[in-house]
């Protein structure tokens, strides 16, 4: 996997260049410490250094209808094929979320941006509650942090309503799409690079339900990453990836991304909704996106594989009751001495 060298500096944009070097904002003031678990419940705070994997997902009937009232007694987990035992089990409702907005400001969204910047900021304004966390990011031929960590729907509204279609890819003015530095291509998408980032950059550190909603048409050009990085950054940082295919048909756009975002969002236990242009469709998928976030079942348990190598472990929930929606699996923390 590629490994990206890191460059901090006092600013807002997050700027993928030749030598990839990466641009962050300091941490906001109003983002609580990861390491601050005194007022967190304790189901917040299970992680696999620490020899329990939680898992958050969902269950859904045949016609794709949430769930409610499972008990424990109702599933069975395995690791890699083999049966383990639930230690802990707990329908979540209220549990902290942190949220990130990855946006399209490539030229495809041209005609959808205002709808996107629309609705994204009613979603917001409806799912947030007091103790949640959101931040914003779009992304083109960069990829750009406009609002940090903040719980407040007016800062995160500005932000959104601050982000403009990247058309004039060649002025070479920072923010305009020209970056702080000469580009060699000018042109491109860094979907998958601002996915890794999100995840990699933002999430890890944090604690509990974590998830990314990227508005895009999935399309991916120039990206020094892989969709299977951005698959891997999320998985580690346990973070759902929901995906809104959103683009205009009649606009720049040239045909949708579906494939490569399907399996980013089944392998980490979000959905992959398509809207096209229909702010209804974009409405309805917002509001399906907050139903399950609000909606999901939490299981930990202990593995039996109890070796710390850093790989890739399957996860499988069932239960006779409905589809299970999570996502499939975990790295391992990597004990310092393999």
């Amino acid at each position: 996997m590629a490994i990206i060298p890191r460059l901090f500096k006092a600013s807002s944009v997050l700027t993928l260049l030749g030598a990839f070097a990466l641009t962050v904002l300091p941490v906001s003031a109003q983002q609580p410490s990861s390491n601050d678990t005194s007022q967190q419940d304790p189901m917040q705070t299970f992680k696999v250094d620490v020899g329990v994997v939680n898992i958050f997902f969902n269950v859904k009937d045949k016609h794709g209808l949430l769930i409610p009232g499972l008990k424990k007694e109702d599933f069975e987990i395995s690791e890699d094929g083999k049966p383990q035992t639930i230690k802990y089990f707990t329908a979540e409702s209220n549990l902290p979320l942190t949220l990130g907005i990855l946006i399209d400001t490539s030229g495809s969204q041209q005609r959808v941006l205002p709808m996107e910047q629309e609705v994204g900021a009613a979603f917001l304004k409806e799912v947030l509650h007091e103790k949640d966390l959101a931040f914003l990011i779009n992304f083109d031929i960069d990829v750009e942090l406009d609002q940090d960590f903040t719980n407040s729907v007016r800062e995160l509204r500005s932000g959104m309503d601050k982000m403009k279609i990247n058309t004039d890819v060649n002025t070479g003015i920072p923010g305009m799409g020209g970056g702080p530095v000469p580009i060699s291509h000018p042109k491109g998408t860094l979907l998958y690079d601002a996915i890794y980032l999100a995840a990699d950059e933002k999430l890890k550190h944090e604690v509990g339900r974590k998830a990314i909603i990227i508005l895009t048409d999935g399309e991916d050009e120039g990206s020094k990453l892989k969709i299977q990085d951005a698959i891997e950054a999320a998985q580690k940082a346990d973070s759902m990836c929901y995906v809104l295919l959103i683009a205009d048909r009649g606009g720049m756009y040239h045909g949708f991304g579906g494939g490569e975002m399907k399996k980013l969002t089944e392998d980490t236990g979000g959905r992959m909704i398509e809207v096209g242009n229909d702010q209804r469709k974009l409405q309805d998928a917002f509001d399906q996106i907050a139903n399950e976030l609000r909606s999901q079942y939490s299981i930990g348990y202990t593995p039996t594989n109890a070796v710390r190598d850093g790989k890739f472990r399957q996860v499988e929930i069932k239960t006779k009751a409905g589809k299970v929606q999570a996502r499939k699996g975990y790295y391992a923390t990597k004990n310092r001495n393999n």
